[in-house]
């Protein structure tokens, strides 16, 4: 604790840093981007970021207000300086679904290091992907709102990502990432739209952000470590995620995770960990989900170790092995009888499962807890009662 402690005040002290005024500004409209939503600005954006990249002093990249037309873009670094990226106005995609190529990301910030994204909105403009996905028809790959790779030290504050064709924010490998005020709405019958998904990355905070969306609100993938979230509000939605894990049988585990003080609204699951029945050498280990108010959710406290969304299941057992996750002080309403729902591995049981100050009712009723290869142990008021072995 002291280690994370003494990490959390680096952080901090990064974070007051990085917001202190930029020395050198760049407006896009300096660089040739017309405000109108219609004239291509993504060379303008390019140039824009160059200048402020290799600037010799710290530097602000400017979107003012209006309409931005940006086909996928990608900002590279490292940079020079610290960036702050400051939008105003709004940057909108193409609305044709073959617009953004078949990189899988519209927006991609790259070995970025000592940025700051504040303010804004981004407008992937969905519907037309999801109308080709619900069809059947042949559809290009899917494509990430705004993504992270290999970056380190990025605050993302007050952004608003609305009808992502995929992942609305991605992170993935990336060191020291915060994300705090955003808010992330798509259609709950939009396929994939997961609000935030994170995979081999460490130091990951997301807080005080609401979430509304067609899948998770934030999936937690293979790799992730010594991350927080807390004060979400999510749904609709399928609730916050630990996984899909086990789909290779070389992968990394998730370890030391916290989600607390969120609230789900008639979302899908609550908190969920999800591996596939395959074996792995994957882990989810040191999890904990507390302070938590969830209503009329279907699937509340649910460990899912058949994981099988699209009906291809392999029928094995997972090899994922779960231990060391604890819940306290969750309450609320099912939407289902069954509130907790502990399904594991036959070949790897879950163990250290902790319970504490749960309370959940079904339609003014007792709700039910259900328990496969699950060891723990439960103190103070469990409601439903525990079932652990």
């Amino acid at each position: 604790m002291a280690k994370l402690a003494v990490s959390c005040i680096l952080f901090i002290f990064f974070i007051n840093t990085l917001f202190q005024s930029a020395s050198a500004a760049y407006n896009v409209i300096n660089f040739g981007a017309k405000p109108d939503g219609k004239s291509d600005a993504t060379q303008a954006f390019l140039r824009a970021w160059s200048s402020a990249c290799y600037s010799n002093s710290p530097a602000t990249l400017h979107v003012p207000r209006g309409l931005f037309l940006v086909k996928s873009i990608s900002f590279n670094g490292p940079c020079r300086h610290r960036i702050v990226f400051q939008i105003d106005g709004t940057i909108i995609a193409p609305s044709s679904y073959w617009s953004l190529g078949n990189s899988g990301f519209w927006i991609l910030f790259y070995k970025v290091n000592r940025l700051s994204i504040h303010g804004g909105t981004i407008d992937a403009t969905g519907a037309g992907y999801w109308g080709c996905r619900k069809s059947g028809k042949s559809c290009p790959p899917p494509t990430r709102s705004i993504s992270f790779v290999g970056a380190s030290n990025v605050v993302v504050s007050g952004l608003t990502s609305i009808n992502s064709r995929f992942f609305h924010i991605a992170i993935d490998e990336c060191v020291n990432i915060m994300l705090r005020k955003l808010k992330i709405n798509a259609p709950s019958w939009s396929p994939n739209t997961d609000g935030i998904h994170i995979q081999s990355s460490s130091g990951i905070t997301i807080s005080n952000s609401a979430i509304m969306t067609g899948d998770d609100c934030i999936s937690v993938g293979p790799g992730t470590k010594n991350s927080w979230i807390e004060r979400i509000a999510c749904g609709p939605g399928h609730g916050i995620s630990i996984g899909s894990l086990g789909a290779y049988a070389a992968e990394d585990g998730v370890k030391n995770v916290t989600v607390t003080d969120s609230i789900f609204t008639r979302t899908q699951n609550g908190v969920r960990i999800k591996t596939w029945a395959r074996p792995s050498n994957g882990f989810a280990r040191n999890i904990r989900f507390r302070n938590m108010t969830m209503t009329k959710v279907f699937n509340p406290i649910i460990i899912d170790q058949n994981y099988c969304p699209d009906n291809h299941c392999p029928h094995q057992s997972s090899g994922v092995s779960i231990s060391g996750v604890t819940y306290r002080n969750i309450k609320g309403t099912s939407a289902t009888p069954v509130a907790v729902n502990f399904g594991c591995s036959s070949s790897k049981p879950c163990t250290g499962i902790k319970l504490q100050g749960i309370r959940f009712t079904y339609f003014n009723k007792a709700a039910t807890a259900y328990c496969k290869n699950a060891r723990g142990s439960s103190s103070g008021v469990v409601v439903p009662g525990s079932c652990l072995g």
